[in-house]
């Protein structure tokens, strides 16, 4: 092993995310609507934020990209540091440039004459030369799969092509870190699937560092490294999701993968499962193995 290599292997992973001790009361509320939340994302995970709804989840994201403090006032207490920026001294301006926010209703993003205009707005407001824009924005709708729509306006397109081109203005950015609230919970089965392969590959192909809000666990599960499971504005669950899909997240009303829960019932009745599988082809992988065949 080369002295480089071996440098880079003692090096620590950095983290791209560190929430410590985060509490934060909305003004004019009564009770915190985040209560002493602490974790740490290495860069280049892809994580899941899950829970009831009401249980702090969107909260949470707003002070990763610095709406909280910056837009939504309120009594914040704790530290929170994305891409080695403490959000309470960093203006939002600086965030953008290293954390991405894909918001559930992609036309609260989207406000241009055509897809194209809207995913050059932000490296245009960076003040790139036209050139790299252009680069840019090339580079972010062919990545998503929506270079035939740069000239549609966004009201012409389907809600999976909204959320696609809502991505893309985010890619364009470059960020380190994207966080997506809820990004399929207007769309159907088939374009909720889409998009979360978009995602993944974002996350896989260039290492960019994914906070993904989410009910449809059936679908997110799959690629999700670590699932953070929320409850009344507190963490109550965090790990694989094999670890964190047990009959305490079921009972708060997270609705865990089905066949995770299949499995849960027949290793119950002595099924030979030796993990938890979160996917169909999970299971049935190691029900043939397990079984010899």
């Amino acid at each position: 092993m080369s002295r480089s290599a071996l440098v880079l292997e003692m090096t620590p992973r950095l983290a791209a995310i560190d929430v410590n001790n985060l509490t934060f009361t909305y003004l004019g509320s009564q009770k915190p609507s985040v209560a002493n939340v602490t974790f740490s994302i290495n860069r280049g995970q892809f994580v899941v934020l899950t829970g009831p709804s009401g249980c702090g989840k969107t909260s949470v994201c707003r002070c990763l990209n610095g709406l909280i403090p910056h837009f939504y006032s309120g009594e914040l207490h704790g530290d929170v540091v994305v891409c080695g920026l403490d959000i309470r001294q960093c203006p939002t301006s600086e965030l953008s440039k290293k954390v991405g926010f894909v918001f559930q209703n992609p036309e609260n993003q989207l406000f241009s004459l055509s897809v194209e205009r809207d995913v050059a707005f932000g490296p245009e407001n960076l003040g790139l030369s036209r050139a790299e824009t252009r680069e840019r924005v090339e580079w972010a709708l062919q990545v998503t799969g929506i270079s035939s729509l740069r000239h549609r306006a966004p009201y012409e397109v389907s809600g999976g092509q909204q959320q696609r081109a809502a991505i893309a203005a985010v890619l364009a950015m470059k960020p380190e870190v994207m966080v997506l609230d809820e990004p399929t919970s207007f769309l159907d089965p088939r374009s909720a699937a889409e998009i979360l392969k978009v995602v993944h590959s974002l996350n896989r192909q260039m290492g960019i560092t994914i906070v993904l809000v989410e009910h449809r666990l059936d679908l997110a599960s799959q690629y999700a490294d670590r699932i953070i499971i929320m409850d009344a504005g507190k963490v109550i669950l965090d790990g694989k999701p094999s670890e964190v899909y047990n009959e305490r997240a079921r009972l708060i009303g997270v609705g865990i993968p089905r066949i995770t829960f299949l499995a849960q019932l027949l290793q119950k009745e002595g099924m030979p499962f030796p993990t938890i599988p979160v996917t169909v082809e999970e299971a049935s992988s190691l029900l043939r193995r397990s079984l010899g065949s």
